[in-house]
């Protein structure tokens, strides 16, 4: 229904309260004039009696002829007359008065019953749309509107926007958890296929040793059973980081990882992350370079937050060649505080770049040992401290990370 269409079912209602109100004043009016007469003519018999009292039987002659019309009470009243004994009353105003109220009360009546019919048709109209949604249909929109149903149809547009919101919401939940499941299975496959390998070979080495005659025999079976040891020993390693990173993820998507946050200057987070990496950058042969650039404070949890940054660090020194360094600064503006992490190797491929922050992902030049999960949780890490990451390739060769942490 349009404004237009709710402004001609007003104006019946708004003009037969007009007529009732009419009618009503009009008898008032009526009634208030032959009382008025009434008193008058009254008062008037009262003064011809007094001045003559031989008058008396003449006035009450003439008040039984009713060829007057005024109204009168007192001494008029006390010979037993009222206006309707005298035939004074005027039955014009009367019936004008009663016309006007019935036709008042027929436009009100006709008024009311447009507004019902035009009220269920709203109705119905709404009852539509919800069973079509019911069905599954989609894409269903309203007319614009402007009456007394128009508060409860955007009510319920709005309810069932919501409601497609969340079974979309729910609908990608339920296939981001059938991936990670895929995912998580085919993460599993490779360090157990791995481990039943080795058990199997080591097994066929028992069976050999009992048929050894040499000593160099059993020299050589000794250095194969520890290479398995050693092998199954990294495969159960990789489980356990698994485990552990699947563990931080499924806290991470409850809500249930919680943040001692306190101001904590930068140098001090990237200093206890580059120590914690220092064993493995060695091995590497790679260098690291953290500036001292003067008193930076976040609002974060140094922890949870050194781990985001390890995962940084760690991920741009396996991307870099021996006798290389990874590099760090950091810098800090009225709305943010920006931490930048980058390496001297070959930067990220093309197609790599908008996939690196996705779980389990591994682009073609990722080493055997990852799992896809460190990136992930870095950038679950900083979002949920306020701030942001992005992944990009310096001008001049070697990839980049930008972290920025809001101060607002």
């Amino acid at each position: 229904m349009s404004k237009k269409s709710n402004i001609k079912t007003t104006i019946p209602f708004v003009l037969s309260v007009a007529l009732i109100v009419a009618a009503t004043t009009t008898y008032l009016l009526t009634v208030y004039y032959r009382q008025v007469c009434f008193q008058i003519l009254s008062g008037f018999c009262e003064r011809m009696i007094e001045k003559d009292p031989d008058t008396r039987q003449a006035v009450l002659e003439l008040l039984k002829t009713h060829d007057f019309h005024m109204t009168g009470e007192n001494i008029v009243s006390n010979f037993g007359y009222d206006p309707s004994n005298l035939g004074i009353t005027d039955t014009t105003a009367h019936w004008i008065a009663i016309f006007v109220f019935l036709a008042g009360g027929i436009l009100f009546v006709l008024s009311f019953r447009y507004w019902h019919k035009k009220t269920d048709a709203r109705i119905q109209a709404l009852t539509r749309y919800l069973e079509k949604i019911n069905t599954g249909v989609q894409g269903l929109v309203f007319e614009t509107s402007d009456d007394e149903c128009s508060k409860l149809q955007d009510e319920i547009y709005k309810t069932v926007t919501e409601l497609y919101q969340t079974r979309e919401e729910a609908l990608a939940a339920r296939n981001n958890f059938a991936e990670n499941l895929s995912n998580i299975a085919h993460q599993l496959k490779t360090p157990i296929t791995s481990i039943s390998l080795t058990v199997q070979m080591a097994k066929e080495h028992v069976r050999d040793a009992h048929v050894v005659e040499t000593q160099q025999q059993h020299t050589s079976m000794a250095c194969d059973m520890h290479a398995y040891m050693k092998d199954i020993e990294r495969q159960i390693n990789r489980l356990i980081h698994l485990e552990e990173a699947l563990l931080l993820l499924s806290r991470i998507d409850a809500g249930t990882l919680t943040f001692d946050r306190k101001p904590t200057d930068v140098f001090t987070i990237l200093s206890l992350a580059s120590d914690n990496l220092y064993e493995l950058f060695m091995q590497k042969g790679v260098l690291i370079d953290v500036p001292e650039m003067g008193e930076m404070n976040i609002n974060v949890d140094v922890n949870w937050t050194m781990e985001a940054v390890m995962n940084l660090m760690k991920n741009c020194m396996e991307a870099t060649a021996t006798d290389t360094a990874v590099h760090c600064s950091y810098e800090k503006n009225p709305l943010y505080v920006q931490i930048r992490i980058w390496d001297e190797g070959e930067g990220f491929a093309k197609e790599d770049l908008p996939h690196l922050f996705e779980r389990f992902y591994r682009g073609e030049k990722a080493k055997n040992t990852g799992i896809g999960i460190g990136l992930s949780l870095s950038k679950a890490i900083i979002e949920m401290q306020n701030g942001i990451i992005r992944a990009f390739n310096l001008p001049n060769g070697g990839a980049c990370f930008e972290i920025r942490f809001y101060t607002l």
